[in-house]
């Protein structure tokens, strides 16, 4: 396992510019026209990470903090499975380079991220150790 070296509050960033990025991906890259698959997975996924990042107990969630940010990581990390494996999942590897690496390459980067993000949102850490030497 990698060492917590993303702290969380880097990390929200990165999961809105993720779904932000999927979202926008097929446009970006070309594939809108090519696959309803790989357009509507884009599109659906960048959704779902938004909405677990919002709704995660760290710094940039603003609903309710109804997600651990162990969950997080690991839901990060199926996603990033997800994503890797869906070009060949779904039928759209053979549509061209541009339809298939967006997803393999975000889908890889998910992982790592997961694997290398701090689970203690870094509010919560710096209360504990404030606790600890009351």
């Amino acid at each position: 396992m990698l060492a917590a070296l993303i702290p969380t509050r880097v990390h929200a960033v990165m999961d809105y510019t993720v779904g932000v990025l999927l979202i926008a991906a097929p446009w970006i890259f070309g594939f809108a026209d090519e696959s309803s698959a790989a357009k509507w997975l884009s599109i659906i996924v960048g959704v779902g990470i938004i909405l677990q990042s919002a709704a995660t107990n760290y710094e940039g969630g603003f609903l309710g903090h109804a997600v651990s940010m162990r969950m997080h990581l690991t839901m990060d990390a199926l996603i990033g499975i997800f994503l890797a494996v869906s070009p060949w999942l779904f039928g759209f590897a053979n549509e061209g380079t541009n339809a298939w690496l967006p997803f393999l390459a975000i889908g890889l980067g998910e992982i790592g991220t997961a694997a290398a993000t701090n689970p203690m949102p870094g509010d919560r850490s710096r209360r504990a150790r404030e606790a600890s030497t009351a």
